[in-house]
């Protein structure tokens, strides 16, 4: 009776010793619950946080430029005595699935958010890379059963891809950190260089390089290019900024905001 006596106490004493582990946070015979719902309620929190934080600065600049939206309509119906309210909403329905589209409606300019190879190109990136934009999507069944079948196939390859690229890049640094360390014999300050100059090099050439390529292309300010640089390095992809490789239409665009903006309060 005693070996029965002490297997039937080890379960307890194993989850004594799993909760008084979960309450320490370190490993036990069980998964830590206590720290785990501490955890979800942080990421809950924040949450919620932001919501209320997106919510209080733009939820009254929506509301202006919906007024806004709707003065400018109502102002056009009175100069145009030609049209009637229901032909204007035609033509701003048709204005909107154009912008669904990917096409541009001001002036001439084109569009790279078209179906064409280079448009197509770059829907198929953002659909791998899971940035989505939300600047161009498929219309047609077709196109959309095609797009959860490449999306299934190209987004886990995307990733072997990054893996990949990582580790040859991990390996170049440890390599240059070696050789280093072999020349000054101090391998720590060898580390610290070579992760040093490959962090740098990361940001020059995917954060502080690219907003000049996208000032000079897309006559975007530095900021805005900044922005859209950091939005779609991080997958985010928010559609606000999208390159359609027409700075005067961009110029344009961002002037026109700007008067309306400062001209709604008028």
């Amino acid at each position: 009776m005693a070996p029965d006596s002490r297997h039937s106490a080890s379960p307890a004493k194993c989850g004594g010793r799993a909760w008084d582990a979960s309450e320490r946070g370190v490993p036990g015979c069980a998964v830590p619950v206590p720290s785990t719902l501490l955890l979800l309620l942080a990421y809950l929190t924040y949450l919620v946080l932001g919501t209320c934080v997106f919510w209080l600065l733009e939820s009254p600049a929506a509301q202006d430029s919906s007024k806004r939206f709707q003065r400018d309509k109502w102002a056009l119906l009175r100069n145009f005595t030609c049209l009637d309210g229901p032909a204007l909403d035609s033509l701003i329905r048709g204005i909107i699935e154009a912008y669904k589209n990917g096409d541009i409606v001001l002036g001439n300019t084109t569009s790279m958010g078209r179906w064409e190879f280079v448009g197509s190109f770059f829907f198929s990136v953002s659909t791998i890379t899971t940035i989505g934009y939300g600047n161009l999507s498929p219309r047609t069944m077709a196109a959309r059963l095609f797009c959860i079948f490449f999306a299934l196939v190209g987004i886990p390859l995307n990733l072997m891809v990054l893996n990949r690229l990582g580790h040859c890049l991990q390996q170049g640094v440890h390599r240059c950190a070696h050789r280093l360390g072999g020349a000054w014999k101090d391998p720590a300050k060898a580390r610290w260089l070579a992760g040093s100059s490959a962090l740098l090099s990361g940001l020059l050439l995917f954060l502080l390089l690219p907003p000049l390529l996208f000032n000079h292309m897309e006559g975007w300010t530095y900021v805005e290019g900044f922005y859209f640089s950091f939005i779609t390095l991080s997958t985010v992809g928010f559609g606000d900024y999208v390159i359609d490789g027409c700075p005067t239409a961009n110029k344009k665009r961002r002037s026109d905001s700007r008067y309306k903006s400062g001209s709604g309060d008028r």
